[in-house]
């Protein structure tokens, strides 16, 4: 036969000061997620602002092709607005900054130049820059095919 012993149960569980110690290290990884994801927003806009001026670039060129005509696309630093012909401004989100490099030609103001397209596809070149704190896209123009492209920086 089996002997059956018994032995007096330990009693099972965590201690107050365990439960606390791991809802503190919840917390700090909650806010550390947050935090992340705020900086993750932020790189989203500037990404998709940054399309939606790649897309405005585009489509002046091939107005320029299409209507066998100059266009120009208008870049206004100080409001932060991007202007195909025949559309409606791109206003670029708070916190995203707006830098330009074009020829001097087409600089109307210290805040306000263009790109010019041609008929045939070219343009006058440059870069635009949207910045988000240290995160920066840029959109280059070759003057040659009037290509727009966008570059991670």
């Amino acid at each position: 036969m089996y002997a059956v012993t018994h032995r007096p149960k330990l009693a099972r569980g965590f201690t107050l000061i365990e439960i606390l110690v791991v809802m503190v290290l919840i917390g700090l990884m909650v806010s550390m997620v947050g935090l992340s994801l705020s900086k993750s927003v932020s790189r989203a806009e500037v990404r998709n602002a940054s399309r939606d001026v790649l897309s405005a670039l585009r489509y002046t060129r091939t107005q320029a092709i299409v209507t066998h005509s100059e266009q120009v696309l208008m870049v206004d630093l100080e409001n932060r607005t991007i202007s195909a012909p025949g559309k409606k401004p791109i206003k670029l989100p708070k916190g995203i900054e707006l830098g330009m490099t074009t020829a001097l030609r087409e600089q109307q103001t210290e805040t306000l130049a263009g790109i010019r397209f041609f008929p045939d596809g070219g343009s006058t070149g440059g870069k635009l820059f949207l910045t988000v704190g240290e995160r920066e896209f840029s959109i280059h123009i070759q003057w040659l095919t009037g290509e727009a492209k966008l570059v991670k920086s």
